[in-house]
């Protein structure tokens, strides 16, 4: 591969995963009813506002679930997908492939997304115990919900919260589930943003 295939599977990469990124901590933000009023809140609405918006005109939601921003997250990932195909010279999927891939990609990130949300929060709860910065707020406002089941299944023994051991395991398991449902579909972990 030249050096300019390569720089420009790079930039594609960085670009549309940053940016896919942004898209569903949009969604996680309105799903789990996150502080709208916190920076980094207000910060991904100006970013993802402009394709949004004219998206949301056209795109009804379904009860309390923004199906604008469900539909923008595969787009960006099919987008990806084909960019990076036409890239490395491959031919393309049909559409059902191409979304069966997107969905893939997607459940990745978000997998990897509350791996190191949780890692975050653990290191967070050592060296900032109580601290009020946006980031933190925010990061316990998305992983609280998820955290909650497991907290249920194991409660604080001595002051000692062991319930991300049990999420940690779990995300593993999904890890290990979402390789291999890529492995059995053909899809190469180079081509989406999430695995």
């Amino acid at each position: 591969m030249g050096a300019l295939i390569e720089i420009a599977v790079y930039l594609l990469q960085t670009v549309l995963s940053l940016f896919l990124l942004a898209v569903m901590l949009r969604f996680l933000l309105q799903v789990f009813r996150a502080d709208f009023y916190n920076p980094i809140s207000q910060f991904l609405v100006k970013v993802t506002n402009p394709v949004l918006a004219p998206m949301r005109r056209v795109i009804p939601p379904i009860g309390s679930i923004d199906t604008a921003t469900v539909v923008l997250l595969i787009a960006v990932q099919m987008l990806g997908i084909v960019g990076l195909l036409l890239l490395y010279g491959s031919s393309l999927p049909n559409i059902l492939w191409l979304l069966l891939w997107s969905l893939i990609g997607i459940a990745g990130l978000l997998v990897n997304f509350y791996f190191f949300a949780l890692l975050a929060i653990i290191i967070l709860s050592w060296v900032a115990p109580g601290s009020s910065h946006p980031a933190i707020s925010l990061l316990y406002q998305l992983t609280e919900p998820v955290m909650r089941p497991f907290r249920k299944l194991l409660p604080p023994m001595g002051g000692l919260d062991l319930s991300p051991i049990f999420m940690f395991v779990a995300i593993n398991i999904l890890k290990i589930i979402l390789s291999n449902v890529a492995a059995s579909v053909g899809l190469h972990s180079a081509l989406v943003f999430g695995l």
